[in-house]
């Protein structure tokens, strides 16, 4: 199974303008996508998928993922807006309130959660949400899950961008996760960047936005004095492959720009393939497809 994400896509940052360069952004990593082969099975989007809450940018976003070829899955992050992004997507349902769901296919069970508390940048995980988290896990014990949300229970490393270990959502969120055998793993947005760690005994792994970066910046940051640093790039936009393969989940990250090619598969390299192939389990080259439970 192959899991497409994108995330922060912060449409509308330059309000009223169709044409805008965060939609341009977002235009080139669909179509990346809808270029890959093999193709996706489902693509995530795990938040900030507009930038200041309107109607009229999450029409815009409804439009960039018109035909597209395979199921669209969104979560909400700080800066989207519940009310407005129901209006323009009224087929999902919202439990109390908050819009997590359940994506169930043959391969994985995917848990969407709602790590949006309007009018504060970190996460929030309330004793409702996690009762319904708790309840959805309890149901199927045994089945492989994966947890998606937009913001990662983790420290980064980058000041400003951080969660502190010590904010009660975080602990809430892990006491529902702590010691759940099937979880295989928590994919992630918010920070810009991609970025792998363990928390809780899980791989948490951040998807790159199809906004501009987050500046990779590791020292301590005083709020009271602006030292120049930077903080947003135009690095190429972003997006994650996730891809399941029965037994483990494996994420590679790329960007949506033309890569040089140095080496392609031809007659010269035929013989390296050959020979790559053949020192693997059963002696003989195989197909090299990829296959996925």
């Amino acid at each position: 199974m192959l899991i497409a994400q994108i995330t922060d896509i912060h449409l509308g940052f330059e309000p009223d303008t169709p044409g805008e360069f965060n939609r341009q952004r977002l235009d080139r990593t669909v179509s990346a996508l809808r270029a890959l082969d093999p193709m996706p099975d489902m693509l995530l989007a795990t938040g900030d998928l507009i930038d200041r809450g309107d109607t009229a940018s999450y029409e815009r976003l409804k439009e960039a993922f018109e035909g597209l070829p395979f199921p669209v899955y969104m979560a909400l992050g700080n800066h989207d807006e519940r009310a407005n992004f129901k209006a323009v997507f009224p087929e999902y349902d919202y439990v109390d309130g908050f819009l997590q769901y359940v994506v169930d296919t043959p391969a994985l069970r995917l848990l969407v959660l709602d790590t949006l508390e309007e009018g504060r940048h970190g996460g929030a995980y309330c004793k409702t949400r996690a009762a319904w988290l708790t309840a959805r896990l309890d149901e199927e014990p045994d089945r492989r899950t994966l947890i998606v949300l937009h913001h990662p229970p983790v420290e980064v490393g980058i000041a400003w961008m951080n969660t502190d270990p010590a904010e009660p959502w975080v602990g809430r969120l892990a006491g529902c996760l702590r010691g759940r055998k099937n979880v295989i793993g928590m994919v992630c947005g918010h920070i810009h960047r991609a970025i792998t760690t363990r928390w809780e005994d899980l791989v948490v792994a951040t998807c790159p936005s199809t906004a501009p970066q987050v500046a990779l910046d590791l020292r301590p940051i005083n709020p009271e004095t602006p030292d120049q640093r930077e903080l947003i790039i135009a690095d190429p936009p972003g997006y994650a492959l996730h891809w399941w393969n029965g037994r483990e989940l494996i994420t590679h990250w790329n960007t949506a720009e033309d890569h040089a090619v140095l080496a392609r598969y031809d007659a010269n390299l035929q013989g390296m393939i050959q020979h790559m192939m053949a020192e693997r389990p059963g002696g003989s080259a195989g197909s090299g497809v990829l296959t996925a439970e």
